[in-house]
């Protein structure tokens, strides 16, 4: 793929671009998501203002993908998203004027089509980050190419209140949603049974990589419900998880001992009512042997795994998920935790094992990070 940049569009879409890059993005309250009603007004308002927000966030992200450092945005997987983007947003730029329910709903198999797009933007940017690695070295840490990581925060966590937005607008026309949904948003999530779920999960992928799995142990009340994005915390604790299981798992292989249970702990509690913040915290714990505390900062680096990055050929959708490689599962959880207002911490005791703390953030007056 020859590289073109922005300059070489036509010359109105690459003053657009540019111009669209310039304006401020505007956050959404993630409780104005919770508390939306369907209605066909409600509706057309929604989607008129993502056909106004998402060319800026959209813009934002190309003009950053046309300035990294060292030859990053010369790597052909990071063209390819790059392409994806400018695509979308053409697309976007050229659609009218929203005006009626008939545009809306054309409007919305847009929006569709655009998130199909852009499904394979994690798996095709970790292969440009394995191509710098080739070029900078492969044991290169998070302090190291600061900027690198800046970027990719930045990026991920953009592509994280995109998909979030476009997501809830497509999700609000699926008919016979349960009572309790409200686009993505379950008013009452069962972190317990999400996590039993995430957990079985991790296990299949864990079962095929290495033909056996660690037990895992949930602790905390089924009855317990909070309003959260199921399908944000799946991913979070199957990432963890997955992460656990391998390295109880690596770590007893060839050991006549039987590997320890991983403990998954879900606790709700209040944290101080004074300033009306409700949180619970997830805790995920093995005894996989634990992390050196020079290697802590590693694991919030897009350029740093302790496996083999997977292979990436074809269409990633249709590929099991790989049980490590890529090293984006921690930081990208964190992202998640984060845009919802909550955090991801790791502890670990080398020698013994690791505790990840899972900071969730009951769905309220929390405004949208943008980056």
């Amino acid at each position: 793929m020859a590289a073109r940049r922005v300059a070489d569009y036509a010359a109105h879409v690459a003053e657009d671009l540019y111009n669209c890059s310039l304006k401020r993005q505007t956050g959404v309250s993630l409780k104005h998501m919770m508390d939306f009603v369907p209605t066909q007004r409600n509706l057309l308002l929604s989607a008129q203002f993502l056909h106004k927000e998402l060319p800026i966030r959209l813009a934002h992200r190309v003009l950053e993908l046309e300035n990294l450092p060292y030859g990053l945005t010369e790597k052909i997987p990071i063209l390819q998203v790059r392409q994806w983007y400018i695509d979308s947003f053409r697309d976007l730029r050229s659609f009218p004027d929203i005006r009626n329910s008939q545009d809306e709903a054309s409007f919305t198999n847009l929006l569709y089509q655009i998130k199909r797009r852009h499904a394979d933007v994690i798996s095709t940017m970790a292969l440009g980050i394995r191509e710098l690695k080739q070029d900078i070295g492969p044991r290169i840490g998070r302090d190291d190419v600061p900027e690198v990581h800046q970027f990719m925060d930045r990026f991920f966590m953009s592509r994280i209140g995109i998909r979030m937005l476009i997501g809830q607008h497509v999700a609000m026309h699926i008919p016979n949603q349960p009572p309790s949904y409200v686009g993505l948003i379950s008013t009452k999530a069962s972190p317990v049974e999400i996590s039993r779920n995430a957990v079985e999960d991790a296990q299949v992928v864990c079962r095929r990589a290495y033909g056996d799995t660690p037990d895992v142990h949930i602790y905390g009340d089924p009855k317990f419900t909070f309003a959260y994005v199921p399908t944000h915390l799946h991913h979070m604790i199957f990432e963890l998880v997955k992460n656990s299981l391998r390295a109880v798992l690596v770590r007893y292989m060839k050991t006549s001992s039987d590997p320890p249970p991983i403990r998954v702990i879900v606790a709700d509690g209040l944290e101080d009512v004074t300033i009306k913040i409700l949180c619970f915290t997830e805790q995920i714990s093995d005894e996989g042997g634990g992390i050196p505390r020079s290697g802590i900062s590693k694991i919030w680096s897009y350029l740093y795994s302790t496996a083999d990055t997977p292979s990436v050929s074809g269409n990633s959708r249709d590929m099991p998920s790989a049980m490590a490689g890529y090293g984006f599962g921690l930081p990208i959880s964190r992202l998640h935790a984060r845009y919802f207002g909550g955090d991801l911490q790791v502890m670990s005791m080398e020698g013994y094992g690791t505790d990840a703390y899972l900071h969730l953030t009951r769905l309220g007056n929390v405004q949208e990070p943008l980056p």
